[in-house]
């Protein structure tokens, strides 16, 4: 899709549309000081409040009227339309910008009696035809739930799944786009909440203790929409056992999280920290509040077997630390049996990743009581 840059002989005023931190609010920021510069630092114009964002993250600038973007030799990089970029280039209108994990869109204002049309027609249509597909998503619950396997990595058995989204609407096939056209609307914890009732009403039915893992998006962390939510997904679904994942950035408030996890606990629900280790690792958090799944990105798994020796103690170390605060460890992203063999040498409790079990609808699920691997000790 081609999206419309602003010509220099148009005097246009760009913006950013995205939240500033975890639990914020969408807001849109005018790209109104140059050089704009982005990052964790109080003070700078787009002041982002992630553990994952860097200190100094991005610098955006406006030459001759078109807007540029450059990383700043940030830790997690920063990505225009899913792509990294490290030197100048040059943004469009409707463009996604993702500074680490942390997603903003550009937009532009036109000037009133201008003449000009700035938005190619293909670009427009595509755009809202999304939010119409989106609106047929919600409200049909027009998804179909895949699921993938978790399995205890020393004897192959599943012992649950990963609930996945997945549509067959146009623009809105995996769980990415579905959240992009959310974010326009403001309906991402709407979209969450729906993606996790969904899994629960197509799970497999025949094993309720194979724990389902079930995803939340940082704007309902802690919010009492997203209690009631679990409380009805409980009344809903007495007997199934639930694991609910947190972002691992997304916990960075002690007192909410002690209360999440007790109320987790009340539901008969387990709190799993999801993506651990990329950026900053919250240690604090961990150790004050422990959760009962650990999952290790998949930025720390793949080719690990080929890592140098420091980088495979470090993370054995984290797995063993991870164990003595009563956690069970979770490689995500395994793809080749030489990680497999290397994760269990590390100690990791479970694997997920494609050479356990692809994601996949429950009908075509095999038969979860059989494990694929052969006992490796």
């Amino acid at each position: 899709m081609m999206n419309s840059v602003a010509p220099p002989t148009l005097k246009v005023t760009w913006y950013l549309t995205g939240r500033l931190s975890v639990m914020g609010k969408v807001e849109s920021i005018d790209v109104s000081v140059v050089p704009f510069q982005v990052g964790r630092r109080h003070g700078l114009p787009l002041s982002l409040s992630y553990a994952t964002v860097s200190s100094l993250h991005a610098e955006i600038k406006i030459e001759e009227g078109y807007l540029q973007i450059r990383d700043a030799g940030s830790t997690n990089g920063t990505f225009v339309n899913g792509k990294q970029v490290r030197e100048w280039e040059t943004l469009s209108d409707g463009d996604l910008i993702q500074f680490a994990d942390v997603p903003f869109r550009v937009g532009m204002k036109v000037p009133q009696g201008t003449s000009s049309t700035l938005c190619d027609p293909s670009g427009a249509s595509e755009r809202a035809l999304s939010l119409i597909q989106f609106d047929k998503l919600m409200t049909d619950r027009a998804v179909v739930p895949h699921f993938q396997p978790i399995l205890d990595i020393r004897n192959g058995k599943v012992t649950g799944y990963e609930v996945l989204g997945r549509s067959n609407l146009f623009g809105l096939k995996t769980p990415r786009d579905m959240f992009l056209a959310a974010s326009q609307l403001d309906l991402e914890a709407e979209l969450s909440t729906m993606l996790r009732v969904a899994g629960l009403e197509c799970a497999p039915q025949a094993d309720t203790s194979l724990s389902l893992y079930l995803n939340t998006h940082p704007a309902e962390i802690v919010t009492s929409n997203l209690f009631d939510s679990l409380v009805e997904l409980r009344t809903n679904f007495p007997n199934q056992a639930i694991t609910l994942e947190v972002h691992e950035a997304s916990a960075t408030d002690l007192a909410s999280m002690k209360e999440l996890k007790r109320r987790l606990h009340e539901l008969g629900i387990k709190l799993a920290y999801d993506d651990f280790g990329v950026g900053q690792s919250r240690l604090v958090e961990l150790a004050e509040v422990s959760p009962d799944v650990v999952k290790f990105d998949m930025q720390l798994i793949r080719d690990i077997h080929l890592s140098p020796p420091r980088h495979q103690q470090m993370v054995a170390k984290l797995v063993q630390m991870v164990r003595e605060l009563g956690s069970a460890s979770l490689a995500e992203g395994v793809e080749s049996e030489a990680e497999h063999r290397c994760c269990c040498e590390m100690g990791f409790d479970l694997g997920q990743g494609y050479y356990y079990g692809k994601p996949m609808p429950a009908p075509d699920l095999p038969t979860p009581t059989v494990g694929r691997l052969r006992p490796l000790f």
